[in-house]
């Protein structure tokens, strides 16, 4: 599942570069240089634990294990400590933010507008991608047992036991509820919804029979439970496919120093990546790196409207999961 934005500003007049060149030397001279105490002022109101806050996209008791390297490089680079806090599901993740407890928290695109919605105060600080010059982005998949022949497109989900992940889910319900709306049903009404907890746990509850059909993000279905030997390729099929999704944001208090803030995105965007890490000796080689439970290259910049898309689907389908 998964997983770019950049600001700059270059303005440059010949002219004005001839009349400043004379001054640059004396200027230098005068200019006193940053001292430590200056560092340290601005650093006097940066918390002394910086606490980072996700929600497994799959059954996981070491989540933290698949963060350690982003943890390790945001502990080098701003000098202070990291508490991981694994949250059971995406509420707590988003009442930690609400609450102003977790400031740093990876969210899924749905969670991070819920967050917003219920009062958290939130700037990106970077989007999950799966290579630099990728566009961050993913799609939900409506599914079945490659046997059922009862189910081969979304249409034929209406009167079945039906698998969601979380009512806080992008790909796992907002996006499903959407696609169910537009095939004609109502995703409360004419199935019967069973929240499954993960996506791997929805993917395996249709495997199992536990559900008719289901929904989980595309990575989760083609990749993620095919290496781990949990399903068979082509045990399962995939009978419908949402639009793509923008990519998971890593989120962090807007309430933080403007000067933690900068250094956080700065670090994630820059530092918090395969190439970065195995060049920085963090890690030890690219196909020993991915980040994240989800295994992605690393982050890209975007700012908060690249989330209206999501949220126009909130408004799409009236959810009152979106209220």
């Amino acid at each position: 599942m998964s997983s770019s934005q950049k600001f700059g500003a270059l303005a440059a007049g010949s002219a004005l570069a001839l009349v400043l060149a004379g001054c640059s030397a004396a200027e230098e001279a005068e200019a006193p240089a940053p001292t430590e105490s200056a560092a340290t002022d601005e650093r006097a109101d940066w918390p002394e634990t910086l606490v980072f806050g996700a929600v497994p996209s799959e059954e996981s008791s070491s989540l933290v294990e698949s963060y350690e390297k982003i943890i390790e490089v945001l502990e080098q680079e701003l000098g202070i400590e990291v508490e991981f806090v694994q949250a059971t599901d995406y509420a707590g993740v988003i009442e930690g933010q609400v609450s102003g407890r977790v400031h740093l928290a990876q969210y899924g695109p749905f969670s991070y507008v819920l967050a917003d919605i219920r009062g958290a105060e939130l700037e990106v600080a970077g989007v999950m991608t799966d290579g630099p010059d990728i566009e961050p982005g993913y799609q939900a998949y409506g599914i079945a047992l490659a046997s059922n022949g009862d189910v081969n497109a979304i249409e034929d989900f209406a009167g079945k036991t039906v698998c969601f992940v979380d009512p806080a889910s992008t790909s796992g319900f907002l996006y499903p509820s959407e696609g169910l709306l537009s095939a004609g049903i109502d995703p409360e009404a004419d199935v019967t919804p069973v929240f499954a907890g993960g996506h791997d746990a929805s993917v395996l509850a249709v495997k199992n029979g536990d559900c008719e059909a289901g929904f989980a993000f595309d990575a989760m279905v083609d990749k993620n439970l095919i290496e781990s030997g949990d399903i068979e390729e082509g045990e399962i099929k995939t009978v419908w496919k949402s639009e793509v999704i923008a990519g998971s944001p890593l989120a962090m208090l807007g309430s933080l120093p403007d000067s933690l803030k900068a250094e956080i995105r700065r670090i994630i965007v820059e530092e918090a990546n395969i190439d970065a890490l195995v060049a920085s000796g963090i890690c030890a080689s690219v196909d020993e790196c991915g980040l994240t439970d989800e295994k992605i290259w690393g982050y890209v910049e975007r700012d908060d409207s690249f989330y209206d898309g999501v949220r126009k689907v909130c408004e799409v389908t009236g959810s009152s999961k979106c209220e």
